[in-house]
């Protein structure tokens, strides 16, 4: 019987503002790409990963798992191999942990939750910069929740996909949609099964809408119905949101 190589999940963080998001990419620099030669260098093998899922251009992560397989003796000290690794990364990109796993686990398909946040600020602040949108008018928080409401359960959310992507299904099971005063900072967290690509930036574009008295807080009901990305809200900048969860059965 042929040995199987050991596979491994790595958590890690970044900060996408240099980046044309996680995927490798032909013509544009990624994290993924920037990920797998520090780990060709570190493991002395070219080395494919497998991430938790995609975030678009200038999108952030502070916690994404992706899966790689390799017999590299560096692997067998978790710490000092993340140490190196993290020598070789940009500063950008950081390596958290190391947890090996059995040979089926999959980062992609194993996942059951994820969760983002949109950070918004109201005052001009060069450290919140390319991390956070800054909106001049203050929206009307109680409206904005109310209407998230109609976003929770299991339903298709066409209307906030991009066209042409290549998935089976738009139906997503949203657990938690909810806007928070965070001090000065208005953010919003969301949690869902799965994600459609620009989803969460749609979701927070339609939201704003209501907030900022454009729209009713009944438009966004009618706008899931639609299944018409063009029903709903201009997608927001991509510096203000953030990858903070990944949930596994078998990893705390």
């Amino acid at each position: 019987m042929e040995k199987q190589i050991p596979k491994y999940f790595l958590e890690i963080a970044y900060n996408g503002t240099a980046y044309h998001g996680w995927q490798i990419q032909d013509n544009a620099v990624s994290v993924q790409e920037k990920l797998n030669d520090a780990l060709a260098i570190l493991l002395r093998e070219p080395v494919e990963t497998v991430g938790a899922g995609r975030t678009d251009t200038g999108v952030h992560a502070k916690k994404l798992f992706v899966h790689f397989s390799s017999s590299a003796k560096v692997l067998e000290n978790s710490d000092r191999f993340v140490h190196s690794l993290n020598a070789l990364m940009p500063f950008d990109i950081s390596a958290k942990r190391l947890i090996p796993v059995g040979p089926e686990a999959h980062a992609r398909f194993d996942a059951t939750d994820r969760s983002y946040e949109y950070h918004v600020h109201f005052h001009k602040d060069p450290f919140l910069h390319n991390f956070s949108w800054l909106l001049r008018d203050k929206p009307d928080v109680e409206k904005m929740n109310i209407a998230a409401l109609e976003l929770l359960g299991r339903q298709d959310f066409s209307c906030f996909s991009k066209s042409n992507t290549q998935v089976f299904s738009n139906f997503c099971d949203i657990k938690r949609a909810e806007w928070i005063w965070e001090g000065d900072k208005l953010v919003f967290h969301i949690s869902a099964d799965r994600f459609l690509r620009n989803m969460v930036r749609a979701i927070v574009g339609t939201l704003m809408e209501i907030g900022l008295g454009k729209k009713p807080i009944e438009h966004i009901k009618g706008v899931i119905q639609s299944m018409d990305r063009s029903k709903a809200g201009t997608s927001v900048p991509a510096c203000g949101l953030y990858l903070t969860e990944v949930i596994y059965p078998y990893i705390d």
